[in-house]
């Protein structure tokens, strides 16, 4: 499945979490290459403005779905909804997410559960209900948003960094089952990226002390990767590199690096912390 193809035009692509960030990236750039998009995310005004929007610039079709993400039920729902709209997914995109900082006697517990529906629960649900329909048409492709924490535990983000492992290794192994069937899966790995994700985490200061990447040209690689069918897409050369590097230091130096990087400078704020 190529995402730039003309023959894609008019075809409808779902992106979670797209009322910002990354998630508005991927909405932006499949409309300006003709895809209809289903914008899913808990924010329903910022939701219609973005449609609008791009209906206006590209004259595509869009399908505007408020849900939240971390209520039970919510990827089935999507997919009926979905379905009895006439919208028939070629490409899902599910990026989505929470995170959280804190220490550990200071854990909002119900937050880091939020966390796991969303960044799993929910992924999963939709990654499931959607593929099999691409698989009997053999044509169709999904992205997962993970990160680079997916490569590494991290202190002090413990959770956020293992739901971003079950996303890289999930998506690894659908891309095996898939890759013969005309279908991709891909892994997006993305490091810093100039998103809320930051200030709803707690980590206000973050972006300011670090290097990082505008979420448009982590879309641009994300596509392009997708469209050569590969199964992981880590943007931006420092981020290939530290990938690989976390896989070769020593378990005990790479987790007293993490404990320096991600202590907490702040306390978390209040909210959902939700990226939708």
């Amino acid at each position: 499945m190529n995402p730039s193809k003309s023959s894609d035009a008019g075809r409808w692509a779902l992106v979670t979490g797209a009322s910002s960030g990354i998630g508005a990236g991927f909405a932006r750039q499949l409309a300006g290459r003709g895809w209809n998009v289903i914008l899913v995310a808990r924010r329903r005004d910022r939701l219609e403005e973005l449609a609008s929007t791009l209906e206006r610039q590209h004259g595509i079709r869009t399908l505007v779905l408020a849900r939240d993400l971390s209520e039970a039920g919510a990827a089935d729902d999507i997919w009926i909804r979905t379905r009895d709209a006439g919208c028939d997914v070629h490409l899902l995109v599910n990026n989505a997410g929470l995170s959280h900082s804190s220490r550990v006697e200071e854990t909002d517990v119900a937050r880091v559960e939020q966390l796991l529906e969303v960044n799993i629960v929910a992924l999963t649900g939709l990654t499931y209900r959607f593929l099999p329909s691409m698989l009997a048409r053999k044509s169709g492709g999904i992205i997962n948003v993970a990160s680079t924490l997916a490569f590494q535990p991290a202190a002090y983000v413990g959770a956020y960094a293992a739901s971003k492992a079950y996303v890289l290794h999930f998506s690894e192994a659908l891309w095996t089952e898939c890759r013969d069937h005309g279908v991709t899966v891909t892994a997006l790995c993305p490091g810093t990226t100039e998103t809320e994700l930051f200030d709803a985490a707690g980590m206000d200061d973050w972006l300011r002390r670090r290097s990082s990447q505008r979420p448009e040209t982590v879309v641009a690689a994300a596509l392009d990767g997708h469209e050569r069918q590969r199964s992981i897409v880590v943007p931006g050369l420092r981020n290939r590199l530290a990938a690989q590097m976390y896989r070769l230091l020593p378990r005990r130096m790479l987790l007293s690096l993490t404990q320096r990087l991600f202590t907490p400078t702040g306390e978390p704020r209040a909210g959902s912390g939700f990226l939708t």
